[in-house]
């Protein structure tokens, strides 16, 4: 089972050299991957409830340095050479498709072929309002996203006709290395599990019940005639900072689960010996597990 480290680019980790320190020292240790969060702004004044604690509100301030996710990874890729550069995850229906599966493409190419895109729908209400995108129907926004930047990744000369991006006889390069990025669903609801069912090539639940969420993402993969066990699952939820998760490793493997991501906060302090620490103590034995 493989590792990753997710809040990357958040806090301590969010400057350039930082940015070095963390992804040359997860590598060496052993973990297979980083993912980068993101909020394109803070809202002084928001009432959304934050799903990941239980006082809803997200540990950061306004002035809280939180890294371009993408540009970051860019830095990362240039200094690793092994290293998966993942989002976990970019809010996909505030982008514009098109210009995003040119970023991703082309960070595909130059890292020969080591992205993986995570997305979500997103929680904050108050930042689409800041960035004049509606926040009604924001699921078949991305739904419809997916379909589009996979379009352009397949071939040249293509054409789309959506309900939210049209395009005519385009062409986008460069391509992904393989042909396509994997795209990623995260999220703990239903909708979440659904359309990794639907369309993911893998779910990231942060939290929930995996079991439930497991059979509905199965139920519905089924369904559109997908194979379950193709689709990726990482599990960032319950146990993941606890030093019984290597013994918990079969369990979850039974599961589907093949990869687990970590809080990059656990290596604040002193992230080489951290970093390197727990490439001995977890990271090492869940890739023999």
């Amino acid at each position: 089972m493989q590792v990753g480290i997710i809040f990357a680019n958040a806090g301590p980790f969010g400057t350039a050299d930082a940015c070095v320190t963390l992804a040359t020292n997860a590598e060496a240790a052993g973990f297979d991957s980083i993912w980068t969060v993101e909020h394109v702004v803070f809202p002084e004044a928001y009432k959304s409830a934050y799903p990941y604690d239980d006082s809803g509100r997200m540990p950061m301030a306004a002035d809280t340095p939180l890294t371009d996710p993408l540009i970051w990874l860019a830095w990362a890729a240039a200094h690793t050479t092994r290293l998966r550069l993942a989002t976990g995850i970019l809010i996909l229906p505030q982008r514009n498709p098109l210009v995003l599966a040119k970023e991703v493409a082309t960070l595909d190419a130059m890292s020969g072929g080591r992205v993986d895109l995570g997305i979500g729908v997103g929680w904050l209400r108050e930042e689409f309002d800041a960035l004049g995108i509606p926040w009604e129907r924001r699921g078949d926004r991305t739904d419809e996203y997916v379909a589009a930047m996979r379009t352009l990744w397949g071939d040249d000369k293509v054409s789309f006709d959506g309900e939210f991006t049209s395009f005519d006889q385009v062409s986008s390069n460069p391509k992904p290395v393989s042909g396509t990025v994997p795209i990623i669903i995260g999220g703990h609801s239903e909708a979440a599990a659904r359309r990794s069912g639907r369309l993911g090539d893998g779910f990231f639940p942060g939290k929930g019940d995996l079991d439930a969420l497991l059979d509905t993402m199965h139920r519905e993969a089924e369904a559109h005639g997908r194979d379950p066990a193709t689709i990726e699952v990482i599990w960032g939820g319950e146990g993941v900072m606890d030093a019984s998760i290597v013994d918990r490793a079969a369990e979850l493997a039974a599961k589907g689960v093949t990869r687990l991501v970590v809080p990059g906060f656990l290596f604040w302090g002193d992230p080489e010996e951290s970093l390197a620490r727990f490439g001995e103590e977890v990271v090492a034995p869940l890739a023999e597990a």
